[in-house]
């Protein structure tokens, strides 16, 4: 069962300090250049375009993770 604590972790808005907001464009910079090496290297289709969308689901969670550090 999700409790209220679950439910807010989930849902809440979390606003990023300075440091957060770095490690967000660390994050967001290091798999901007990996999507632009699956581009660069595999031919369009199907397979690139999941790759590339796995890889964005990869980056939320990665954000999510720094975002809900010493969550509540």
């Amino acid at each position: 069962m999700i409790d209220d604590k679950e439910l807010n972790k989930r849902f809440d808005y979390y606003v990023p300090d300075a440091a957060r907001i770095a490690q967000h464009h660390g994050i967001r910079e290091f798999y901007k250049g990996l999507a632009e090496y699956i581009i660069d290297s595999t031919p369009e289709g199907r397979e690139q375009s999941l790759a590339l969308t796995h890889l964005e689901i990869s980056m939320f969670w990665a954000n999510a993770s720094i975002a809900r550090q010493g969550d509540k």
